[in-house]
């Protein structure tokens, strides 16, 4: 199966063996990883009961996720994408910039994607912009002014 990987260093993603594929029937599969590689800009893997191209073609699009007890432990200022997600977003002036909906690889780095009022207001995910986050009040502190929105 082709992969595309979102972690940090994308590689990463071949370190946890126990998967779980959240596809189109929204029923959660398990599967643990037998081997994998990179390949291109994404990577090539062999799930354990996955056998043939009809079984593969039943996870395409399916979204991976690794248990959090698998996963490293976060230094001072790191956190991870899924503890952000729905967290309101507000900058130095305490403008309400919307909510936290996703984030998105782009070619400058990785960007949180808010959204106020329907609309999708893009701030980069980088430290000099992250000025503080709180998981306990439900908010992030952004450097980034409510005009560009």
């Amino acid at each position: 199966m082709h992969v595309e990987s979102y972690t940090d260093p994308p590689e990463q993603l071949l370190k946890y063996r126990s998967w779980t594929l959240h596809g189109k029937t929204g029923e959660p599969v398990a599967r643990r990883l037998a081997e994998g590689r990179e390949h291109g800009s994404g990577m090539v893997v062999r799930l354990e009961g996955i056998e043939d191209r009809d079984a593969a073609r039943l996870l395409q699009g399916a979204a991976i996720a690794v248990a959090r007890s698998e996963m490293p432990p976060l230094k001072a200022r790191e956190y991870y994408q899924a503890d952000l997600l729905g967290l309101e977003v507000v900058n130095l002036e305490r403008v309400n910039l919307g909510v936290v909906r996703q984030f998105a690889p782009t070619p400058g780095g990785m960007m949180m994607i808010v959204q106020r009022a329907g609309r999708d207001v893009w701030i980069p995910a980088a430290p000099q912009y992250l000025n503080k986050v709180d998981l306990e009040a439900g908010r992030i502190v952004v450097d980034w002014p409510a005009e560009l929105e």
